[in-house]
């Protein structure tokens, strides 16, 4: 009887060694249903979380306004005619979610009552269905992410029987599963597999976070009965040292502020040359590294959503890391 206790207590032993040393993979399907504050610590984050599923490892009561979250900016932005003009991003948008983007940025020119991605007039061999199929892709494989889409009317409409509104709630309906419309800023229990709309166009029935108030060129303030947030979107640089200064100081008051209000720090930017003529390429190399170095040196929590031109993994990676804290 003894040896058959000590049998027992050995391979129970074993059993719990083996369980101990295999890395967990909490990606896509395999993520708990409910994330809770205890049950993951910062170490073993950042040893199991890959950049598509990083979200799973945060708890379901988080607010989306407590998030570091990479962005991108004119996210459908990669083809210009003119080196430095027009295109913003290298990465598609497939591969900016699995590089752990979650925001996206996307300017949609009402045309023939469809939405074709613009940037300014330069079309991008894009439309919203492309979009998304990317997103909603993405989001059918790593069900405990959710995607933030900032929505704008961009460019000349053509061709249209209808406003832009309805041909949006037309998309809306082809995934209506996949959209969470709620005007107020979630919690990620609410919106895990779903894209939250920021909506920057008019509607007659309240739809998404309500943005429409977005000031030109500006760091200021929209606050909703539903939302509060704190945008910083000065794009015109003639002086990248200053622009630097405004996306470092709102970094700052994201990291200190421990209200719901949702800070969106835009990095982007150009420099105007002769005739206007844009220089996206010059404010790109100063910020994107300064960005970099920032969050090497501030390693833990919340900062914002971060649109960036050009993201990579390794800028993402950094911003992504700070929702780790010591206790999640």
């Amino acid at each position: 009887m003894a040896n058959k206790n000590l049998r027992f207590i050995v391979m129970a032993f074993g059993v719990l060694a083996l369980s101990a040393c295999k890395k967990q993979e909490f990606a896509g399907n395999t993520a708990p249903a409910m994330r809770t504050e205890s049950m993951m610590t910062r170490q073993s984050a950042l040893q199991n979380y890959t950049l598509s599923n990083w979200m799973s490892f945060l708890p379901d009561t988080t607010s989306l306004a407590q998030l570091s979250i990479p962005g991108t900016h004119d996210s459908g932005a990669r083809i210009e005619p003119v080196s430095g003009t027009a295109k913003c991003q290298n990465l598609s948008i497939a591969d900016q979610l699995t590089a752990g983007v979650r925001f996206l940025d996307v300017r949609c020119r009402h045309i023939n009552n469809t939405f074709a991605i613009h940037h300014d007039l330069v079309y991008q061999n894009l439309n919203f269905t492309d979009v998304m199929k990317a997103c909603t892709d993405f989001l059918t494989a790593n069900p405990t992410e959710t995607i933030i889409m900032s929505v704008k009317e961009e460019y000349t409409p053509t061709g249209n029987t209808r406003s832009f509104e309805d041909t949006f709630d037309a998309y809306v309906q082809e995934n209506a599963g996949k959209w969470d419309l709620g005007t107020g800023i979630s919690k990620l229990a609410d919106v895990r597999g779903k894209i939250k709309l920021l909506r920057r166009f008019s509607a007659t029935k309240a739809k998404g976070i309500d943005a429409t108030q977005w000031a030109d060129n500006a760091t200021f303030e929209i606050n909703n009965a539903a939302a509060n947030l704190k945008i910083q979107d000065e794009y015109k640089v003639p002086d990248v040292s200053a622009k630097w200064t405004k996306v470092k100081a709102l970094l700052d008051n994201a990291h200190s502020d421990s209200s719901n209000r949702l800070y969106i720090n835009f990095g982007s930017g150009y420099k105007p040359l002769i005739f206007g003529i844009p220089d996206i390429l010059t404010v790109n190399n100063y910020i994107n590294p300064k960005v970099t170095a920032y969050f090497k040196a501030n390693t833990q929590g919340k900062y914002g959503v971060i649109p960036l031109n050009f993201i990579d993994k390794d800028i993402s990676k950094g911003i992504v890391e700070t929702n780790f804290g010591p206790a999640l």
